[in-house]
């Protein structure tokens, strides 16, 4: 081992125990992962051994363990071929197709073997899980040694895995290999594969994978063996090797996932930041690709800075951008992405799937329960992204003051069609696949672009960097953030937490009435007519062109934020939420006053904005 190795073995060692270390009553399992692939392209078919060093850092005593076998959902019949037949919006990407599969185009994952410390398990495939019985229990702060022979099938390409995509990709691996299931707090999590989301257990992985030797092949993970691989990795080709095969050895620390892809006519390319990351890109030259996917290092480069200094470090020293898949998907130090796209496209799902590397492969929130947490920050944080990179003149497209106002309106209109659901259920769960692209992506975002009117833009952009520093590594849930949010604020927003996750109330605020008051003030009588609570700015315009802001707190904040960007407010009394009207004294004539408005900036997540001005009558 080198010395650079060394020191990022070490550091990556202190990342794996310091959560424990920080909060007495945090724990979290541990594994390692090292496989041996055996691919055989000619009938997409692979052999692997795999051992898990298995750490049990729970208080408690595990009798039972949990694989996913994920590539067992691409069978007819199965749960997720059952529920793209029955819900009433299917993913037009699955619809039927997995029900028309033939034997040699289905997926699955068998298990020839498994054994603990040496001794023969008990297990069982049920569809998409493997249950483990063990041979002896695993006891709090022990570990032990899990060995599997196992092999598999890889599908025609129908949701994220799979083979022969439609731009002619021949194998995007991913969720390809038995998985061991996370068992943290809440216990095991051992969900099905319907369609959506994953959860893993941090850890080291050790991958090698023998394939024909005119593939090329890029993922996760750090490339051990890349002299020996020559040409693949030296001249952006397959190059040259002995025999008929080539092994690659791949090594990716503290991650909870491994994707890779192969295909004999990708070009590889990289591009060193001056930060070392060096990122990678893998994609078929053609007419639809070629020159985007050149003009895409430079940008993704810039797009590094960016969210590097406003969302947190990454971590890693890689990242790929691997063409494969069926839209995008995000996975530890890399993508799967389609690639025959336009300029702006293309970096769009590039800087989607990036960002995901922020809220899920490195906060890493159990994403099959709260997808919000995942898909919606990383949809507010992309939006920031594309904005910054279009003021740049990377990409074209028009530069906006505020790339989440359109958020807003949409998903108000969405919620009129009835579909809307809690935030809280599971992303298998929801009724429908609108409701939940529009609750895991659109509301996702919407949650923390409520968070930053509340809280005032600086306080919330210290929040969301600090909720990155304090909670990577850690898998946050939902409390986490709001508890971030309210240390670096001083607010109480647990009841945000409360009406914003777990229902679909919304608030819905008014001016009732502007009357002249007593000693030449202004009375202004605001109404809350909704079913959630909100804090409520005010903005008063006078006839000589002055301006004043107002923040009207709720009670239950224990406080109120004073600044928010350019805008500095004064803060009036705080509103009881149980009141359904509210009285302000403005202390100026009323004959003083031109407008009153209440959320000028539109981020509130109001209703009716149609009483949410007074204008004075012109005479």
């Amino acid at each position: 081992m080198g010395l650079k190795k060394l020191l990022f073995s070490c550091v990556i060692l202190s990342l794996t125990y310091f959560p424990a270390a920080a909060q007495a009553n945090y724990w979290q399992q541990a594994v390692e992962y090292d496989m041996n692939i055996d691919f055989d392209v000619k009938t997409h078919r692979f052999t692997g051994d795999q051992t898990i060093r298995y750490t049990n850092n729970s208080p408690d005593t595990l009798h039972r363990v949990f694989y996913h076998l994920y590539f067992n959902a691409f069978q007819p019949n199965s749960m997720m071929d059952t529920r793209s037949l029955t819900i009433r919006d299917a993913d037009p990407r699955v619809a039927d197709r997995i029900s028309k599969l033939k034997p040699n185009e289905i997926g699955y994952q068998k298990i020839d073997a498994l054994t603990q410390d040496g001794q023969n398990t008990k297990y069982e495939v049920v569809g998409t899980i493997l249950e483990v019985e063990l041979a002896e229990p695993i006891l709090p702060g022990a570990s032990t040694a899990l060995a599997m022979k196992f092999n598999g099938q890889v599908p025609v390409q129908i949701r994220r895995s799979g083979r022969d995509n439609r731009e002619g990709i021949s194998y995007s691996m991913s969720q390809w290999y038995p998985k061991l299931a996370e068992y943290d707090y809440q216990g095991w999590h051992a969900n099905p594969y319907i369609g959506r989301e994953f959860h893993g257990v941090w850890g080291n992985f050790r991958v090698s994978i023998t394939i024909d030797k005119d593939y090329l092949v890029g993922g996760t993970g750090y490339l051990e063996n890349k002299e020996e691989i020559g040409g693949a990795y030296n001249d952006g080709k397959a190059g040259t090797a002995t025999g008929d095969t080539r092994t690659y050895t791949f090594d990716a620390p503290m991650v909870h996932d491994f994707m890779w892809a192969a295909d004999p006519d990708y070009t590889h390319t990289t591009r060193t930041r001056e930060d070392g990351t060096v990122l990678e890109f893998f994609y078929q030259e053609g007419d639809a690709t070629t020159e985007n996917w050149e003009a895409l290092p430079a940008i993704m480069d810039r797009a590094f800075d960016y969210i590097n200094k406003h969302f947190g470090q990454y971590p890693y020293k890689k990242y790929a951008f691997v063409q494969g898949g069926d839209g995008g998907m995000e996975y530890p130090m890399g993508t799967l992405i389609t690639g025959e796209r336009s300029l702006s496209s293309l970096v769009g799902v590039s800087v989607h799937e990036l960002m995901h590397s922020w809220y899920q492969m490195v906060l890493a929130t159990n994403e099959s329960l709260y997808a919000w947490m995942d898909e919606g920050f990383t949809s507010y944080a992309s939006d920031e992204v594309m904005n910054f990179l279009r003021q740049e003149g990377l990409i074209p497209g028009d530069v906006v003051a505020d790339p989440h106002l359109s958020d807003v309106t949409g998903f108000l209109n969405f919620v009129q069609s009835g579909l809307d659901e809690p935030l809280s259920i599971h992303a298998d769960h929801f009724n429908t696949n609108a409701g939940y692209g529009v609750g895991a992506y659109v509301k996702g975002a919407l949650f923390l672009y409520q968070l930053q009117y509340i809280l005032g833009k600086q306080d919330f952009e210290r929040g969301l960097l600090r909720y990155f520093n304090t909670w990577k590594f850690k898998h946050p849930t939902p409390n986490d953030v709001i508890r971030i949010m309210e240390k670096e604020s001083g607010l109480e927003l647990d009841w945000f937490r409360e009406y914003f996750v777990y229902t679909t109330r919304l608030p819905e605020y008014g001016i009732e009435s502007v009357e002249a008051g007593k000693r030449k003030s202004t009375v202004v009588t605001l109404a809350n007519g909704g079913t959630m609570p909100m804090p409520v700015d005010v903005t008063v315009t006078m006839k000589n062109g002055d301006v004043q802001h107002y923040t009207v707190p709720l009670r239950i904040m224990r406080g109120a934020k004073t600044t928010d960007g350019d805008t500095t407010f004064e803060i009036a009394e705080d509103w009881p939420w149980t009141n359904p009207t509210y009285e302000m004294m403005l202390p100026v004539a009323l004959k003083r006053v031109q407008t009153v408005e209440l959320d000028k900036s539109g981020r509130m997540l109001d209703t009716d904005r149609s009483n949410n001005t007074w204008q004075a009558e012109e005479k």
